[in-house]
């Protein structure tokens, strides 16, 4: 290797130490600080974070158009811009903090309605596939589930770069009670695997982050969104159950979970896949249009965000 290569390798090196740095620091840090100001620290960070992401938030903006309707006025759009961003701070410093909240907290920071859905899925076998949008505080709910109830949880994740942060974030989630699976080709193995020994499967399936996916009507425009939830719910005749878990205004947190889709067959797998995914894709936009601003999508969704 020639010394203009080792140069770059150095450099990358140091970029992804760096980032993997930051991360566990934060994660120190959020864990360290007083409850009133890491309750604090997502407003305070909110309006600093919108005003360096500059084409970012452009992206974002779009994307609570499409949430907010074509008669949302400007105004509301920053301000739901502002919340994303408000939301995702949260989201990370909530995260980092959970390894030391108890059970009690924890059942104390959460309610969720209709719970009763997924113990229905459970009681029918075959497993259940909770399949959720980037949205609100879904760690929590995940930790409760696993620690406070008991129950056997698989999430699937992409793998981040570097691989150190991603080994770093396995780590952490596993620490919480999580079967962690990242994004690959083995991934739909191991989800079938966990829904035939009847588990719970968390599936994050409102951005089409591996392409090739099912083509579905999402918040009003054409785009692609995974096929994962609706060919693994029918190849193993599991229950998917669209879920959202919301950041309460004065603190915890609101599950909802909409009712089953409907997975039986009806006729070749693709077409049903397809009628499934657009099912899902309905589900998921009225759960994101019930709380725009907490919803953490930053990057191209649509093909017109690329144009």
């Amino acid at each position: 290797m020639g010394a203009g290569h080792e140069s770059t390798a150095l450099k990358v090196s140091a970029k992804d130490d760096i980032v993997t740095g930051i991360y566990r620091g934060g994660s120190w840090a959020a864990r360290h600080l007083p409850g009133v100001v890491a309750a604090r620290l997502p407003e305070l960070a909110a309006r600093p974070l919108v005003a360096a992401a500059r084409t970012q938030r452009a992206m974002v903006a779009r994307h609570m158009r499409r949430a907010l309707g074509p008669g949302a006025s400007d105004r509301a759009i920053r301000r739901a811009v502002t919340g994303a961003y408000e939301s995702y701070a949260r989201y990370w410093v909530e995260s980092f903090r959970l390894p030391d909240v108890g059970a009690a907290e924890l059942t104390a920071g959460i309610d969720v309605p209709a719970y009763h859905h997924v113990e229905a899925g459970l009681e029918r076998g075959n497993g259940v596939i909770l399949a959720l949008p980037h949205l609100g505080g879904w760690e929590w709910a995940g930790f409760w589930m696993a620690t406070v109830n008991r129950l056997p949880i698989t999430v699937v994740v992409e793998a981040i770069e570097p691989p150190e942060l991603f080994d770093w974030f396995v780590r952490f989630r596993s620490d919480l009670g999580m079967n962690v699976v990242p994004l690959d080709k083995d991934a739909g193995g191991e989800v079938l695997a966990a829904l035939g020994r009847n588990e719970i499967v968390c599936l994050l399936c409102d951005r089409d982050i591996g392409g090739g996916g099912i083509e579905a009507d999402f918040l009003g425009e054409r785009t692609t969104l995974p096929a994962g939830p609706a060919l693994l719910g029918l190849r193993a005749e599991a229950t998917v159950l669209p879920t959202a878990v919301y950041f309460r205004p004065g603190g915890g947190h609101l599950g909802v979970v909409r009712p089953p889709l409907d997975t039986a067959r009806r006729g070749k797998l693709r077409e049903d896949v397809s009628r499934v995914t657009q099912h899902l894709a309905d589900d998921l936009g009225l759960l994101i249009r019930r709380a725009p601003e907490q919803w953490h999508m930053f990057q191209p969704n649509w093909p017109s965000d690329s144009a």
